[in-house]
């Protein structure tokens, strides 16, 4: 008794979990059903380019299946028409020049492995039908042994690895069915014919229908990399000294606290646009051979700078802070490193935006190498031997990772002046800097520290005169 009571209680859970199940799936449903809404409609606002690349690709489709759905199309073409449809399905890519890129490698892999595929098939034919297939097989495993192995070379695989795929495919098939197949030139002229066809439908309609170029896409990543690096260097010195509003919005200061996240994971998309790139041809502003090299050269830079960024951001949210004491001794010097890189890493995110020569990055970046300076000279100075070392730790830790940034700026500033004689950018007449003293945008409220570290210091001494000139330059 007690057995099938258990039992009948066992059932009778079960069977209220299953109600309780069916009952919630519409509710489940629909909520699927919204989400998906919901994402679509944001990867659409997102970039419409994307529903543009869609609609490109089902008219390309449409086009090359005229040769199935046309008689007299299939009647010169036969089964070998499935190939322009194949064709543009794995050729087909979002930019013109993944698109090229792909499309060349299919048409010379296909053109070469069915020129050797014949050839070997000929050649095998002649040995006799006992041999032929013995030769056959070697030169398959020949070819498919030489060809993987080279795209392990990684510039070949950066580049051609697509077409030594494809290479390897064709060159098994015609071997294969040529075994099989007495019209094997007539199989082989119909497959180039019509995967010809179909990577030239997808390249026409790339190239003419809305573009999309890798090209100025890896422009316009390099250029939005510069200005994050920037905006967080601004929202940085805000937050940590504490000069912004408080009517500052916390969401948009943290997004520009991490932005800089973004570039930290930006290589493979550079690297990849900049593949891409060098298929295309020529366009709007960019040349045949654009130096697309010196992009990644810039690329690396920035994601060295933003490695130092992240350590800065860690300072953040550090339990070891700095007492505020020790942040307005620091705070002048840390504010005109901090901002001055930030201008100059802006204006030369948009000179490169507008191919034109940075007129006033240079200057930036000396004011905040002679800040640099400045502070090296304030933490040499005796003023921090009765202070206790683990206050000064924290300040000296952001002091120092200011400092690599100021440097990683010279360099992105030297990569990037690179390009004007390279690109022959325009040089534009603009309105002279504001001083270090009128561009830091904490109004009237934010103080300004003077330090005199010659009062702590010999007046003979090289400190001294250092920390001299700076009170000099900066005093308001």
């Amino acid at each position: 008794m007690q057995m099938s009571s258990a039992n009948q209680r066992t059932s009778t859970g079960i069977m209220s979990r299953g109600l309780m199940k069916l009952k919630a799936m519409p509710k489940a449903l629909k909520e699927k059903v919204i989400n998906t809404y919901r994402t679509t409609k944001e990867i659409g606002q997102d970039d419409p380019r994307r529903v543009i690349h869609a609609l490109k690709v089902g008219i390309t489709l449409t086009l090359v299946s005229l040769f199935y759905y046309y008689q007299p199309l299939y009647d010169s073409f036969g089964l070998s028409a499935m190939w322009a449809v194949m064709t543009v399905v794995v050729v087909f890519e979002y930019s013109v020049g993944a698109t090229l890129g792909k499309g060349l490698n299919r048409g010379l892999a296909t053109l070469l492995a069915g020129a050797l595929g014949v050839g070997t098939h000929y050649l095998a034919d002649l040995s006799g039908q006992t041999i032929e297939p013995i030769l056959l097989s070697f030169f398959v495993f020949l070819q498919a042994a030489i060809a993987t192995f080279m795209r392990f070379f990684p510039e070949i695989k950066a580049r051609y690895d697509y077409g030594l795929l494809i290479f390897i495919l064709t060159f098994s098939l015609i071997s294969v069915s040529g075994f099989r197949e007495d019209e094997i030139i007539e199989m082989a002229h119909r497959r180039l014919f019509t995967i010809f066809i179909g990577g030239s439908a997808c390249v026409m309609i790339s190239i003419f229908v809305c573009p999309v170029w890798a090209g100025e896409e890896l422009h316009s990543l390099i250029s939005l990399n510069l200005e994050s690096l920037a905006n967080f260097l601004q929202a940085f010195e805000e937050e940590y000294f504490r000069t912004s509003k408080e009517g500052d919005c916390k969401d948009d200061k943290t997004a520009l606290l991490e932005g800089y996240k973004n570039v930290l994971n930006s290589k493979s998309t550079e690297e990849s646009l900049a593949n891409f790139a060098r298929w295309e041809p020529g366009h709007g502003r960019f040349q045949f051979r654009h130096p697309w090299d010196k992009y990644l050269e810039v690329g690396t830079l920035t994601r060295q700078c933003a490695y130092r960024m992240e350590a800065l951001n860690a300072q953040l949210n550090s339990n070891l802070q700095a007492s505020p004491e020790i942040k307005s001794i620091i705070q002048e010097a840390c504010s005109a490193m901090s901002l001055e890189s930030a201008k100059a890493l802006k204006e030369l995110g948009v000179a490169l935006s507008t191919m034109k020569k940075p007129c006033f990055a240079d200057t930036h970046i000396s004011n905040s190498k002679s800040a640099a300076k400045s502070l090296n000279s304030l933490l040499k100075s005796s003023l921090w031997k009765e202070t206790d070392l683990l206050s000064v730790l924290p300040a000296a830790t952001v002091a120092s990772l200011l400092s690599d940034i100021v440097a990683c700026t010279e360099e992105i500033a030297e990569a990037v002046n690179e390009l004007p004689s390279l690109m022959e950018f325009e040089t534009v007449e603009t309105a002279k800097p504001p001083n270090r003293t009128q561009s830091t945008p904490h109004g009237d409220n934010n103080p300004h520290v003077v330090i005199l570290v010659e009062d702590s210091t010999p007046a003979n001494s090289p400190e001294s005169k250092s920390a001299s000139d700076q009170h000099n330059t900066n005093r308001v």
